[in-house]
């Protein structure tokens, strides 16, 4: 009876952690809601963890010893990570989220990891089912955590290229065929009770190995402008690695959440090849992100510079102007000026509009993110399938930062890589203003069609202080032309 109370307080906690969850997952649907969204899970997160300490009442006698050492370093562990998160949360740049998402995605896969190593090395996962669900979270947090690190490394650019080796995906599968065929045998001696060939602590160790082996060489051939969809992946990965460590533990709010992040991040997965026009068989079980042997066609015509003043007038002057955001808007902490830009736009009665591209930046909804971050109406925001048939009656698109999701050569040309990606049709506008720090490609590695067209001007130099002589430029104009 005295282990009652906890384990009813336990209960009852798990269970509000699950709704705090579900809830703040709903209002993250909406960028005027997410915010709060976030906090609501947070405090969710927050319920789990300190519930989780009331199981030191339900502790065994041989662990009682011990009792204080695990809280300790427990109590240690949750400050020490904390301040961490805390001091990455109010540092890290917004160029830099994605990489931090994709290891912040490592530390949850590591975790489910880390509970179905504890579980099989202490041999506390009895039954077929139990141990067959251990081994799976094992393979799936282990795969989610080793990729994880070589999305983080590709991000942070300490591996620039895609590492790619002939018969990569054959070797993939004999590594993949290896991991089960090891998890099998586990299966079987642990149900049959044989003598394994191998003591069991040995194969649980070569399990591991194979699972973190098989994420590294599924990661490494994948090119970085695939990384919105790679991110997307391993965060359902991890999502269901956790669900299903939380049944081993028989744990509510870890299956609760598990289940929802997985569910969530496929369906972002399955937006996010519907947006790179692959399936997710191509993006799971071929050499994704592999470049064709084809060479791009040639381009024509060519590139045209203007200042970044004229550029500015030409759009205090125009009736209406798409605005297309890129990673390069990122890279140059520009939102701010932007959106300032826009305002002085506004005042003169252009019609402004913003149009993102599913897997713009690095990863997705970084555009979104940057956009709110400068306090951008959401209601001037459009996603491409909400705004694409408008470029054509526009007067002006500027495309600021962003390369490959305005290459038309996803439309005409058979021999690009990126041929079939659905992109924004910002040849389309009258004029087209593409602000670039130089001439060099975009995150695919190719050339960009756009900027060779007649009705494309390029504008050179660092997003923030293009934007900054455009302001100066249409405020030069006088107060009645600037407002």
């Amino acid at each position: 009876m005295p282990l009652l109370v906890p384990q009813l307080a336990i209960g009852a906690a798990d269970l509000a952690a699950a709704f705090l969850f579900l809830f703040g997952l709903k209002r993250m649907s909406s960028p005027v809601t997410a915010p709060s969204g976030i906090f609501v899970a947070g405090i969710g997160m927050l319920v789990a963890v300190l519930a989780s300490f009331l199981y030191v009442f339900a502790v065994g006698d041989a662990a009682k010893p011990y009792l204080m050492v695990n809280v300790g370093l427990a109590v240690t562990a949750l400050a020490i990570g904390g301040g961490l998160a805390w001091w990455a949360g109010r540092t890290v740049a917004m160029t830099a989220m994605p990489q931090m998402v994709a290891l912040y995605n490592s530390m949850g896969a590591g975790a489910a990891g880390a509970i179905a190593a504890v579980e099989l090395f202490g041999n506390a996962a009895p039954g077929a089912t139990r141990l067959v669900v251990t081994l799976l979270g094992a393979l799936i947090g282990a795969v989610s955590f080793s990729g994880s690190l070589i999305a983080w490394a590709k991000l942070q650019g300490v591996i620039k290229k895609p590492l790619r080796v002939k018969g990569q995906q054959i070797l993939n599968a004999l590594v993949l065929a290896a991991t089960l065929a090891v998890g099998g045998y586990m299966v079987f001696v642990g149900e049959s009770g044989a003598a394994p060939l191998i003591p069991m602590p040995h194969l649980i160790g070569l399990f591991f190995g194979l699972a973190l082996a098989f994420g590294i060489l599924m990661t490494l051939p994948i090119g970085g402008a695939d990384m919105p969809v790679v991110i997307s992946i391993f965060n359902a990965f991890t999502g269901l690695a956790v669900g299903l460590e939380g049944f081993v533990l028989q744990n509510p709010a870890l299956m609760i959440a598990g289940m929802v992040v997985g569910a969530a991040g496929l369906l972002l997965t399955l937006i996010m090849a519907k947006a790179m026009n692959r399936s997710v068989a191509n993006v799971l079980f071929t050499n994704f992100g592999a470049v064709p042997k084809q060479t791009q066609g040639a381009m024509t015509g060519s590139l045209k510079p203007v200042d970044a003043a004229d550029a500015g007038i030409a759009m205090r002057y125009a009736a209406s102007v798409i605005i297309v955001p890129g990673y390069g808007l990122a890279v140059a902490q520009g939102q701010q000026k932007l959106y300032e830009f826009v305002k002085i736009l506004q005042a003169a009665g252009v019609s402004v509009r913003f149009a993102v591209h599913p897997v713009a930046g690095r990863m997705p909804g970084q555009m979104d993110v940057l956009l709110a971050e400068a306090g951008v109406p959401y209601d001037l925001i459009f996603q491409l399938e909400d705004i694409n048939d408008a470029f054509a009656t526009t007067d002006v698109a500027l495309v600021i930062g962003a390369n490959d999701v305005v290459n038309p050569a996803a439309r005409t040309d058979k021999l690009s890589p990126i041929f079939g990606m659905p992109i924004l049709n910002a040849d389309k506008a009258k004029t087209v203003y593409v602000v670039k720090r130089g001439q060099g490609k975009g995150y695919a590695g190719i050339q960009n069609a756009l900027f060779y067209d007649d009705n494309c001007d390029m504008v050179y130099g660092d997003a923030q202080a293009v934007l900054i002589k455009m302001i100066e430029a249409v405020r030069g104009l006088g107060f009645a032309a600037a407002a």
